[in-house]
């Protein structure tokens, strides 16, 4: 149930990407991020107004675990930078390397209050796998724009750190509330940074002129309550590194549908990538049940 929900989790952040990435080029980075935590916000309001029992929020300790919220604003802010430079799918590609990466960390070491779960050796087939599907999914648009590919990287370590203190909160509040207080600590910050770029570039936040209105580019908040509701529940049963990876499985096939309906989609070289991930990902979960019951029925001496 929880790896299906992580691959749920991994479509709708694609298409969150997507979403805020549009909304950016009619504003800014910066305001986009404040309008995509103001929706979220407002929308998790709603849901938690249906809600019934209710936990206390913000009477917990340690005080670290509130700070999700703001550490996702580097997260929205770093992927629609990025979204303006290289590809929807080279975001995610060097986005979940990023999150790969960190995630081994912290399961290795028990980082965060994490439960400590080192990387088994079987389990090192199918990571040298996705990583090379990754660098396989990587199109011209990386070589050609370097610091949108830094961006993207930095995004996948913001983003795994953003969770985990996210998941700490959740043990305590729920994961709805959790998702509200994740939405309502980013949104001060955002509307900081977006006022600050202003008065620096001397640009208004407002939108850019021309083209018709579309509501559904300011839909990516909302998208983002599920997400991290979503994130709330499956961090703490799914070990960091294969939630990363199936979440990745989800983002990099839906990436490509929507590089392919927006026209950037040119190669076939996202598409093996992925499948060369999704592979991995399979070799890890079929080692994964092989020793489980190994472990289980051990042969007699």
């Amino acid at each position: 149930m929880y790896q299906l929900l992580a691959l749920i989790n991994g479509i709708i952040l694609s298409v969150m990407i997507s979403v805020n990435g549009n909304l950016s080029v009619q504003y800014s980075a910066f305001t986009a991020a404040a309008i995509i935590h103001a929706v979220g916000s407002l929308f998790a309001l709603l849901l938690c107004a249906f809600q019934k029992n209710r936990k206390p929020v913000w009477t917990h300790r340690p005080r670290w675990i509130y700070l999700g919220g703001a550490i996702g604003v580097f997260t929205t802010v770093f992927q629609n930078l990025a979204f303006t430079c290289i590809s929807i799918t080279s975001v995610i590609a060097l986005g979940l390397l990023g999150q790969t990466v960190t995630s081994l960390v912290i399961d290795s070491s028990g980082l965060f209050g994490m439960e400590k779960r080192p990387l088994p050796r079987y389990a090192l087939i199918g990571l040298s796998l996705s990583v090379f599907g990754i660098f396989v999914m990587l199109d011209t648009t990386v070589t050609t724009a370097a610091p949108g590919a830094a961006i993207s990287f930095a995004s996948g370590i913001s983003m795994v750190l953003s969770r985990t203190a996210n998941a700490r909160l959740a043990e305590k509040t729920g994961a709805l509330q959790g998702s509200l207080v994740n939405h309502l600590t980013g949104l001060p910050i955002t509307v900081g940074l977006a006022l600050a770029a202003a008065a620096i570039s001397g640009t208004p936040v407002t939108a850019s002129a021309g083209g018709s209105f579309r509501l559904w580019i300011y839909l990516g908040g909302a998208l983002g309550v599920i997400v991290v509701m979503l994130l709330n529940i499956t961090v703490p049963k799914i070990p960091g590194f294969q939630l990363t990876l199936l979440v990745f499985v989800g983002q990099v096939f839906t990436g490509i549908l929507l590089d392919s309906a927006a026209g950037s989609y040119h190669t076939g070289t996202s598409l093996w990538g992925g499948i060369i991930i999704a592979a991995g990902i399979a070799v890890n979960m079929i080692l994964e049940q092989v020793t489980a019951v190994l472990k289980k029925n051990p042969r007699s001496s």
